[in-house]
């Protein structure tokens, strides 16, 4: 039976897993238990150097040489331990993206489309890894200069489980837990890998028949069917597309949060299933935890966050949602997707604070 094509996303990574991608992951992991098992101490550069011979191999010297160099502009920048500053750096480095005149040159690189998206989806998402090194770096007193050099941001940006779809995990993490050497066990780590392979085969397996059998997102492309349909047969559709979505991500991020466990890392937990949610702000925390954290520490809590006023709450809040959706893109129906959820999030977080005052609590 033919598969839904409507779903690109599933697709995409999908096909790029089984041509290279999943064999490159696989060559991660064994040079990662090899270098844990015989030089822990030099793990990371080992990491860093196999993750940068990927990068190479699977967008070019011209793919590489622009990750390169986003980081090099944005580890000089962080120098200057300036928030605001590295700030506006990660939001000129990520406008770039969306210069027609670049993107064309970029597209003259490659011979499909597919490669080419490939690298800007893989340039995305680096340049949130690029804005948490600068942060912490910007944040952190000079004296702990060598555990911010230009080494341990290559070594973090180009960590290649994380390297083109995330999960997302912040540099103060990612350095605390990668310098820690902990004891290896070769039967320990097999068995966190059989399970880790038997729980997103599964997931996978789960995945593919929803979309071989229920055809969500090609009824979505088409107005004919969702005119006809009654108000409970929308509603269904709404939820098979977002459970579609969970199981999708349980093998996205499932996959690099295996290989994270086995480098002896800690992953951001898997998204949470989306039936259980009946909140914005559950949503939010729970789904993309990797993203949540990011968000929450660079940009809501800097900004004053729940515990200052009313209208830094607000604010913070905005800016929030604001960077989330000019990251995704800055496409008109994001910044609406993002108002919405921004308006979501404000309800709730409003109702709980006038449903907290003792005058209500006694009416309830």
């Amino acid at each position: 039976m033919p598969q839904d094509p409507m779903d690109f996303e599933w697709s995409y990574w999908v096909d790029w897993g089984r041509e290279r991608i999943l064999w490159l992951l696989a060559g991660h992991l064994l040079v990662s238990q090899m270098s844990r098992l015989l030089v822990e101490k030099h793990k990371p550069w080992c990491l860093m150097v196999y993750g940068m011979a990927a990068c190479w191999l699977l967008l070019g010297i011209k793919g590489f040489a622009v990750i390169l160099l986003h980081a090099a502009i944005s580890f000089a920048v962080a120098q200057f331990q300036l928030s605001l500053l590295t700030w506006l750096c990660s939001l000129i480095l990520l406008a770039t993206l969306r210069i027609p005149a670049v993107e064309e040159t970029k597209r003259k690189w490659y011979d499909t489309e597919n490669e080419y998206y490939l690298l800007l989806f893989t340039v995305s998402v680096r340049c949130l890894f690029c804005t948490s090194f600068s942060l912490e770096c910007c944040w952190h007193a000079p004296t702990q200069k060598s555990s911010h050099s230009f080494l341990w941001m290559l070594a973090y940006v180009f960590y290649y489980p994380t390297f083109h779809n995330g999960p997302l995990v912040n540099f103060d993490e990612f350095s605390e837990q990668m310098r820690k050497q902990e004891p290896f066990s070769v039967k320990t780590n097999l068995s966190i890998l059989i399970v880790g392979i038997i729980r997103i085969f599964f997931w996978w397996c789960l995945a593919e028949l929803m979309i071989h059998l229920m055809y969500i997102h090609a009824l979505y492309s088409s107005a004919l069917p969702l005119e006809s349909a009654s108000y409970w047969a929308l509603g269904g559709l709404a939820l098979a597309q977002v459970l579609f979505f969970y199981v999708k991500y349980l093998v996205l991020y499932g996959v690099p949060g295996l290989l994270l466990q086995m480098d002896g890392l800690k992953p951001p937990a898997l998204p949470c299933c989306v039936s259980l949610m009946h909140s914005f702000t559950k949503m939010w925390r729970s789904f993309d935890v990797g993203l949540h954290r990011f968000l929450l520490r660079y940009i809501y809590v800097p900004m004053g966050g729940s515990q200052s006023s009313l209208l830094r709450t607000l604010l913070s809040t905005a800016l929030t949602f604001a960077f989330v959706s000019y990251w995704h893109g800055g496409q008109s129906y994001l910044w609406y997707w993002g108002a919405l959820n921004w308006l979501g999030v404000i309800v709730e977080n409003g109702t709980k604070r006038i449903l907290s005052i003792s005058l209500f609590q006694d009416l309830i």
